[in-house]
């Protein structure tokens, strides 16, 4: 199996043309969190334009801790976009075995990991939107439609990652490992996202 090259290298035309060929990796579940790493760098944009601004000087220290918060969370994003594509590729390779097929005893531990993945991109969806909320507040005003901008793609994000929860927690469950729980804990934190969205957009607008 071929592993796919580390996103953080890639070129976005790369990226792109790697995602349309008929390959199982990457797909949706490495889409998405690249489109998250977007979203926040997107936010930083904000926090940049925010640093050292007189008159949001008293929110020097929130808006650096902020910065470094965005940077981090980006490369987050981007790992997990590799993890997911890796996950994925050899979830993939492992179905088209034959039951029979020892080398199909690795299946629950891809299944797993299969699942964590896109799990860990709605953790960290909700992780920035909760710092979108705290900015947008104390952040350059003639910057905040950006800002809400990037709430709406991190919401998005983390609804198009369930599906990948989903998907591979049913393929859990057919093979009698328990997947449910992985289910449940993506839809409570869809329910923050959804209702962490609607805060960050009336934030941006009051500012």
């Amino acid at each position: 199996m071929t592993e796919p090259a580390g996103f953080s290298q890639h070129t976005i035309q790369a990226f792109l043309a790697e995602l349309a060929s008929k390959s199982p990796a990457p797909g949706g579940g490495a889409a998405a969190p690249v489109c998250a790493a977007v979203a926040s760098a997107l936010a930083n944009m904000v926090v940049a334009y925010s640093v050292g601004r007189k008159s949001l000087a008293e929110h020097q220290a929130t808006h650096e801790a902020a910065r470094d918060e965005l940077f981090a969370a980006a490369k987050r994003f981007l790992a997990l976009a590799e993890r997911d594509a890796t996950a994925y590729a050899r979830l993939n390779e492992l179905q088209r075995l034959d039951k029979a097929d020892p080398r199909r005893a690795d299946l629950p531990e891809a299944l797993r990991q299969a699942v964590d993945a896109p799990l860990g991109v709605i953790r960290l969806c909700v992780e920035v939107l909760e710092l979108g909320e705290r900015l947008a507040p104390v952040s350059n005003p003639w910057l905040l439609s950006d800002m809400g901008i990037a709430a709406v793609l991190l919401e998005a994000c983390a609804r198009a990652s369930r599906w990948n929860v989903e998907v591979n927690a049913k393929a859990m469950t057919d093979e009698g490992l328990p997947g449910s729980d992985a289910v449940r804990e993506a839809d409570d934190l869809l329910a923050r996202a959804a209702a962490l969205l609607p805060r960050v957009e009336r934030a941006c607008r009051a500012g």
